[in-house]
């Protein structure tokens, strides 16, 4: 769609600075490491990340987007042989694609050969606004090849896959920003959306909360499912982030994308 890549990597990166700053300005916990180090592993991940969608788009080559556009123009999916109010569909997508997040994230988790890849993600010993594109490469691809299975099994609009991918990127910088937030903002907040307090606990080295709080964007179902822990045990400034057994390696870029590969 026309300027939809620009919109996306505006809105990105405006959130990314305003987070930023406001991490910087009221950050909830100490950093264990320097922000340099971990900052610049964490982006060159995040720049192989969009070099390996690139390479996934030239073999489909449709990504998300264009399996939503070329769906409606064949007439695939639930929604492109049902005759439902545009906003209802809009809303009913925006919905499953974010439970469909939530439930992938926790197959991730429990699935070993999975975990290899996405325990990269959870190596952060610190948390903040770049662990949210700390994700492997080959996790980025699987997520995406699952993402336009979906599409083409239910039939969203473009517009509404636009739209949460923007809501799914924007909301995962902001819980996993080291931000801290007034208690009863966050409360609030809680009730709809995954918080940054809400998120850090699913970083805990401590297995029950490490296994808690799947979600990206909104907060609902962690809730419904029983997963959801509302405060860490030794509370956001004596938790301990990341794994249990790492020391500062992770903020080594070539250590990261191997972690995979290694044997614990």
């Amino acid at each position: 769609m026309e300027n939809e890549a620009l919109i996306r990597l505006s809105v990105f990166i405006g959130l990314f600075v305003i987070l930023a700053v406001a991490e910087a300005a009221q950050p909830r916990r100490g950093r264990t490491q320097t922000r340099r180090t971990r900052w610049l592993t964490n982006w060159v991940i995040s720049f192989l990340n969009t070099g390996t969608l690139q390479l996934l788009a030239m073999a489909l080559p449709l990504l998300a987007v264009g399996a939503a556009l070329d769906a409606a123009a064949n007439g695939w999916g639930l929604f492109n042989r049902r005759d439902w109010p545009a906003g209802f569909e809009f809303v009913l997508a925006v919905l499953f694609f974010d439970f469909a997040i939530w439930l992938q994230h926790l197959v991730t988790h429990k699935v070993p050969l999975l975990w290899r890849f996405h325990r990269m993600h959870h190596a952060d010993r610190d948390i903040d606004v770049t662990t949210a594109i700390r994700f492997h490469p080959v996790e980025i691809a699987f997520s995406m090849l699952l993402k336009i299975g979906l599409v083409y099994a239910v039939g969203p609009s473009a517009v509404a896959i636009i739209v949460f991918e923007i809501l799914l990127n924007g909301t995962a910088m902001f819980n996993h920003a080291n931000l801290k937030l007034p208690l009863g903002l966050d409360r609030v907040l809680r009730m709809v959306l995954v918080t940054p307090d809400m998120h850090r606990v699913h970083h805990s080295v401590r297995r029950h909360e490490h296994d808690s709080n799947y979600g990206f964007a909104l907060s609902i179902w962690d809730r419904i499912f029983g997963t959801y822990i509302a405060q860490p045990e030794k509370g956001h400034e004596n938790m301990t982030i990341g794994l249990q057994w790492q020391d500062d390696r992770p903020s080594k870029l070539g250590w990261s994308l191997l972690l995979p590969f290694r044997r614990k």
